[in-house]
């Protein structure tokens, strides 16, 4: 009889942590306060950027083709659909993934394509979902101070906000992530390393799959919410086809 042992960065591990990343986002999608909602934030940002950091070194050293480069086109849809689509899009980013914006006729964001890794992209999508629901479950009720004020455009300038600082949170963990794994490790393998080639690869395979394509304008936001949904995202859990007939692509790279 054969026993079989998991090694400490193996597939029994890795599924594990992101079976409690998941249950770390859900409570922070049930917390009744902002409060109680930071209390899991620590622990899903760290548990996050080190499983992505474990996949990246596992997939350098594994066999090839275990963790392939490909795209995930995923809908975003009204309202604020394009500052849904820069919540994604900043999100992708930090996680070492490109991405496109896809418009629909009608000029509107109707979709983003998350290019990079798969271990990258389904950590991409784990915490967009998560995101989206912590953040408009507050964007809901929220009104602007002034009641001059467009409360869309308030919203919409919140979510912005809110996006960008968790663009900044979670470059912070994988940076922090990066650190702690070379610091611990046996120095044969370095993860600076293994994500700098990795990075390259991806640019190299999103540059031949996407040529030609315009970059995106910068956002234009008018509201005075952005302050106030930066410091929302610092209570916040962060634990397709090529391009569609239907719409045009705006390449920006993460």
């Amino acid at each position: 009889m054969s026993t079989t042992h998991d090694t400490p960065g193996g597939p029994a591990l890795q599924e594990a942590r992101l079976d409690r990343i998941r249950k770390l986002l859900a409570k922070a999608e049930r917390a009744g306060t902002a409060a109680e909602a930071q209390i899991y934030t620590d622990k899903a940002v760290e548990l996050m950027a080190r499983h992505g950091v474990d996949e990246a070194v596992l997939a350098a050293t594994g066999p090839p083709g275990h963790d392939p480069i490909g795209g995930v086109r995923i809908a975003v849809d009204d309202p604020y659909s394009a500052a849904k689509a820069r919540l994604l899009g900043w999100t992708a980013a930090a996680l070492r993934c490109r991405w496109v914006l896809h418009d629909s006729r009608g000029g509107k964001v109707a979709a983003v394509t998350v290019f990079g890794f798969a271990s990258d992209r389904e950590r991409v999508e784990l915490l967009y979902t998560s995101l989206l629901l912590q953040a408009f479950t507050q964007v809901n009720r929220i009104r602007p101070p002034d009641p001059g004020e467009s409360v869309a455009a308030y919203r919409r300038s919140w979510i912005y906000g809110f996006a960008a600082r968790v663009h900044e949170r979670l470059c912070e963990a994988e940076r922090a992530a990066v650190g702690e794994s070379d610091a611990a490790g046996d120095g044969a393998t370095s993860a600076a390393l293994v994500l700098a080639d990795r990075g390259d690869r991806v640019a190299r395979a999103y540059s031949e799959e996407y040529s030609g394509l315009r970059r995106a304008r910068p956002p234009q936001v008018s509201g005075s919410g952005y302050r106030s949904g930066a410091e929302a995202a610092d209570r916040a859990d962060l634990g397709g086809t090529r391009l569609g007939r239907r719409g045009r692509a705006r390449a920006i790279g993460g």
